[in-house]
């Protein structure tokens, strides 16, 4: 009776034990992770959806979670780059929408530039602490902070119902998404910051 209840004991140790390896588990703990640090920004649907593909590489490393949403944030740039490089070469543009492509276009290049570095900064800091950490976080999070003003900037030259339109429309979304992407990253680099 005693060695039937020890071995039952110890069955249940072993499938406790697997359960809390599983695969499943650990991306459900990750999924966790995400969606609770998501909630301390300022778009939380968002940081989710465009984190939540990542939980497998995320696990529930705080760093791990700023370096993807700072690589998101990056490549989103990129992309919205891009489409409004595109929307210059477009027939018919007024010279006023043309001059605030233009303008939208060197704001967004500054941004990726930006967003570039900071993804770099924080993927090579290695295990720094102390003082070198607040300098490589700071000049993490003052390039993010300037991305962020300058995807905020790119779309001032569209101001006004002169402007109003498809290409305005088209090129606002892009922005729009790209700057609430960085600001989430932003929130996440100094979630990050605050826990070392």
């Amino acid at each position: 009776m005693a060695t039937s209840s020890l071995i039952l004991l110890l069955l249940s140790l072993v499938y406790i034990a697997c359960e809390a390896r599983s695969p499943i588990a650990a991306s459900s703990r990750a999924s966790n992770f995400i969606k609770s640090s998501c909630g301390a920004t300022k778009y939380p649907a968002l940081c989710v959806q465009s984190l939540a593909a990542f939980a497998p590489s995320i696990q529930q490393s705080p760093r791990q979670l700023a370096q993807t949403a700072l690589s998101v944030s990056l490549e989103r740039a990129r992309s919205s780059q891009a489409f409004v490089s595109k929307m210059k070469k477009f027939r018919g543009l007024k010279k006023r929408e043309y001059e605030a492509i233009k303008d939208c276009m060197e704001e967004m290049s500054e941004g990726v530039d930006r967003l570039s570095k900071s993804v770099q900064e924080l993927k090579h800091m290695g295990q720094a602490k102390g003082q070198d950490f607040l300098w490589h976080i700071s000049n993490v999070e003052t390039w993010v902070s300037a991305a962020l003003t300058d995807e905020n900037t790119c779309f001032d030259g569209f101001a006004g119902k002169a402007l109003d339109g498809k290409i305005k429309a088209s090129i606002r979304a892009r922005v729009l998404n790209v700057a609430q992407v960085t600001s989430n990253a932003l929130s996440l680099v100094n979630q990050f910051a605050s826990k070392q």
